[in-house]
């Protein structure tokens, strides 16, 4: 068989003298079956000029490339002409053509040769730009049927927090889950403080990698008079590494617990991964202990336990735990109650705790106090994030369905008749992680009362399930947020509150949903000719008063070639963390123009709104290039034969993470660099030059040439390992990094050490994706290693999973190579 080739852009610095060489990788990709002979070929190239002068800027080459069969990769060079004339990066152009026993995919590269001879300290600018008019509107909330409040400013933070729930009784206190294992608590009226109520981590180990931790908690239904709370959290053990642990806590003293207080284990459940986990734990109205469970973690319930009712994963459980000390009885009409009590693992018979079962994740779920109904929101894999009503003996049908949609493990389930399908559900450009809520039971919001309240912690939409006049329900939008809502509480006052986590910084506040007051209007302009951030004589082109700026490592955007500006308030200054974040103040926008082909398609605007949150807005262009009108709720177009996605707002922010930021690009390690400043002339490193026009709140950490700045996957004159991981750090550590928003606990940074990233010889906590002994990175070893298959996929398991329809075919390549010449990880 014949193979197809590629050539990919190359990048290299010219060098004062001498000639430098520019290595141009030509890819060689095959698809035929395993042991098809693939043919010897060749393929002839040639170089022409552009901005670059042939015999100046680089020494004209052509000939032919002879591929053995079964390479993967072979490598045209140019000799590049050093000097030291300060002048615009160049560029020149290599073509393949007349392949024989090949097919051409790619035909043309683009080599650019980066000019160093930047005068020392010289600034690309004099001034700051002006910029009167690209500045963060308020932000909308039009639409809104609700408002968030912080009740408790004066509060601190709370660490992780996982539950939220009221203490029974009158003047009963709000109770804090943290996930590293205390409960804390505090007044619901002008509280003074947080007061510590329990920490488990004194005499358990407690386990929070991934979703374990502190999960649930419940008072008995006669407390304070019976002082029993119970709780549900995770621990270290071996085989497995993770245990499910359910607990009576008999308390010497409701008010401050002590060393007089006494813990019954109930019933403990080996986990098969550290995901999944659940963990929700309440009592019903009819007196028994509800405790939701996980399918055990990994991807398609590999282990096929939420099928099982033999075993105790993915399953909701009910028993009876009235005075029975630390062992329970089995309510008499579970669907499997005359069998033998199960746990903690494998069991002989169907598990008479089994209320209900085939359910995924069911993260946070309550009863309804008006008509006793249980309702669960079950976090899905890679499509669907679903709400069920959990009946006795029901089958909500994980591993064989995801919400309404069959997996590839629908068989197990033979034709599907006794699933019982969610009350609704969404999709992924909605959000990626349900967190359940309440039945709204309320008086401040009349339009509400009656209906499920819950919201998803990845996009921070928060939704009310509105029946449909049909027997079903839509996903009414009550409000878009910047939080990680991770449980919902019922107040004294009958309201909705929540906790959330900063992806950021990993602490959580405790908020309320409240009326929505007086709306704030869109004012977001409908064309991008109104928005103050373009030139008014030419829209193609950028308002004066933003400052350009480009990245070391560009993030992949489906090919497209982009340009980026800030927009910076007049008055105002950017920060720079600890780990160079830039910081920017409330009013920035973020400017980034994406083309093909060198057309304009799509113009992207990232605002800090003056309330502090930031959002995310997009333009399409028309096809003459002359107005962007903008794009409400996120489209795919056809774009010169290419499915182009523009991303709605949600989506927008499921990229841009607390954890990274929220805006992407600029760091220090990323702003390190020369560019040409169109206004001037001037090539002049940026962030010499933003701190010479003041735009910085301080100084800079140290001389520019002692900063960190990553390579340019695309630089080929460059050693691999740091251009892969400026790669990953780049396209990946948004969500794969401490704190962001994904189970994961992979941290992709660029500046952690490879035996650090929890990635390097790891197993995957999801899926295998069917790949023999699979690692996250198994060095030595791309074809092992799922960060290099999920990268080369766009379904439901590929990486990144929005926001892309094509695969960035030589930077997998790049990263597979890295991989394959790791010799450890070390």
């Amino acid at each position: 068989m014949n193979p197809t080739l590629s050539i990919s852009d190359a990048i290299v610095t010219e060098g004062d003298t001498g000639n430098t060489v520019l290595r141009f990788e030509v890819l060689a990709s095959s698809f035929g079956s395993t042991g098809s002979t693939i043919a010897d070929a060749s393929v002839d190239y040639a170089t022409s000029g552009g901005t670059a002068t042939e015999g100046v800027d680089y020494q004209a080459a052509s000939g032919t490339i002879q591929i053995p069969g079964g390479t993967t990769q072979v490598t045209i060079e140019v000799d590049v002409v050093g000097d030291t004339d300060v002048e615009p990066n160049e560029t020149f152009t290599v073509t393949l053509s007349s392949p024989v026993n090949a097919t051409i995919s790619q035909d043309s590269a683009t080599g650019t040769i980066r000019d160093d001879d930047s005068p020392s300290g010289a600034s690309g600018l004099d001034d700051r730009p002006d910029n009167r008019t690209c500045i963060a509107p308020d932000r909308p909330t039009g639409n809104a049927s609700v408002s968030v409040t912080d009740p408790y400013p004066s509060l601190p933070n709370f660490i992780q927090p996982t539950k939220i729930l009221l203490e029974p009784g009158a003047g009963g206190r709000w109770f804090v889950l943290q996930k590293p294992g205390q409960i804390r608590t505090f007044a619901t009226s002008s509280p003074s403080g947080v007061t510590d109520y329990m920490d488990l981590t004194d005499t358990r180990s407690i386990n929070t990698d991934s979703e374990g931790g502190l999960l649930g908690m419940a008072f008995h239904p006669n407390y304070p008079a019976t002082p029993e709370i119970f709780l549900s959290y995770t621990i270290q053990h071996s085989g497995p590494d993770m245990r499910s642990v359910l607990s009576r806590m008999v308390l010497d003293d409701v008010d401050n617990p002590g060393a007089g207080t006494v813990e019954q284990v109930i019933l403990e459940v080996d986990q098969d991964f550290d995901n999944h986990n659940g963990g929700d734990i309440a009592f019903g109205p009819d007196g028994y202990l509800y405790f939701g469970l996980g399918d055990g973690g990994s991807g398609n319930d590999p282990r096929q336990r939420a099928q099982n009712t033999t075993r105790l994963l993915g399953s909701m459980l009910r028993i009876d735990v009235a005075g029975t000390g630390a062992g329970y009885n089995i309510p008499p009409d579970n669907p499997f109650a005359g069998n033998a009590q199960c746990g903690p693992g494998s069991n002989a018979d169907d598990c008479p705790e089994i209320y209900a079962w085939g359910l995924r994740n069911p993260w946070r779920w309550s009863f309804d106090p008006d008509t006793g109904e249980l309702w669960l929101a079950d976090v899905g894999q890679g499509a669907r994030e679903e709400v069920n009503l959990i009946e006795l003996d029901g089958n909500y049908g994980w591993r064989c369905r995801e919400g309404t949609l069959d997996t590839v493990n629908a068989s197990d389930c033979g034709d599907g008749s006794g699933l019982i399908d969610p009350v609704t559900e969404y999709g992924r450009g909605d959000g990626r992680s349900i967190t359940g809520g309440y039945v709204y039971r309320g008086t401040a919001i009349p339009e509400l009362a009656g209906l499920y309240i819950f919201a998803d912690y990845n996009s921070g939409t928060f939704w009310a399930a509105q029946p449909d006049g049909q027997g079903g329900y839509d996903n009414d939008e009550l409000i878009d947020t910047s939080f990680q809502p991770t449980a919902f509480g019922v107040g004294p006052d009958g309201e909705l509150y929540f906790v959330d986590i900063d992806d950021s910084n990993g602490l959580g506040r405790v908020r309320r949903i409240d009326p929505p007051g007086t709306p704030t209007p869109d004012t977001i302009p409908e064309r991008l000719s109104d928005t103050g951030c373009v030139d008014p004589g030419d829209v193609t082109q950028p308002y004066s008063g933003l400052l350009p700026y480009d990245l070391n490592a560009p993030f992949w955007s489906d090919g497209a070639d982009k340009d980026r500006y800030i927009g910076l308030p007049n008055g105002t200054t950017i920060d720079i963390d600890a780990e160079g974040d830039f910081e920017f103040p409330t009013g920035t926008v973020i400017v980034k123009n994406f083309r093909l082909g060198g057309r304009l398609i799509e113009t992207r605007h990232l605002m800090r709104h003056p309330d502090g949150v930031w959002a995310g807005y997009t333009y399409e262009w028309n096809a003459a290039e002359t107005e962007a009108t903008r794009v409400r709720g996120g489209k795919v177009v056809d774009v010169g034969g290419q499915d182009w996605i523009y991303p709605s707002e949600g989506q927008c922010m499921q990229c841009h993470t607390g954890a990274a930021g929220f805006a992407l690009g600029p760091e220090i390690a990323q702003l390190n660099k020369d560019i040409v400043y169109p206004s001037t002339g001037r090539l002049a490193n940026q962030l010499e030059t933003i701190e010479h026009i003041m735009m910085l709140s301080s100084a800079l950490p140290g001389p520019v040439s002692t900063l960190d700045a990553l390579s340019d996957p695309n630089d080929t004159s460059l050693p691999l390992p740091p251009r892969a991981r400026a790669y990953l750090h780049t396209n990946c550590a948004q969500c794969h990094q401490p704190n962001a928003p994904t189970p994961s606990t992979m941290d992709l940074r660029y500046f952690t050490a490879l035996n650090a990233t929890n990635a390097c010889d790891a197993p995957p906590l999801g899926v295998d994706l069917g790949v023999p002994n699979a690692r996250l990175i198994a060095p030595g070893n791309s074809a092992a290693s799922l960060v290099v298959n999920r990268m080369e996929r766009r379904d439901v398991h590929g990486m990144p999973p929005i926001g892309s329809n094509l695969v960035d075919t030589f930077n997998v390549a790049r990263i597979a190579a890295w991989i394959d010449g790791l010799s450890g990880c070390d």
